[in-house]
């Protein structure tokens, strides 16, 4: 799995058929690499998230084939209070 932050959305005019529905967002990673990730949670810019990538991201939509390579699975809580 890869930790990233959402940085931004895609816009698509036209998507394919077989596309699922959900939002491509722009990801950057912790180390600095930006990758395109489909997400269905509803994610927004800004949110730390979890990422998987390949066989696995396009093995989640049982049932059909999808055109996905990584797939946002999870957005990670944090809690920016601090403690004293």
């Amino acid at each position: 799995m890869i930790q990233g932050r959402v940085i931004g959305k895609v816009w698509a005019s036209r998507r394919v058929d077989s596309m699922p529905s959900g939002a491509l967002l722009e990801v950057e990673t912790e180390g600095g690499t930006k990758l395109i990730a489909f997400e269905p949670l509803g994610c927004n810019s800004g949110e730390a998230v979890l990422i998987t990538q390949g066989s696995v991201a396009a093995g989640y939509f049982t049932g059909k084939t999808v055109p996905i390579d990584a797939l946002i699975i999870g957005s990670i809580d944090e809690d920016n209070t601090s403690k004293s």
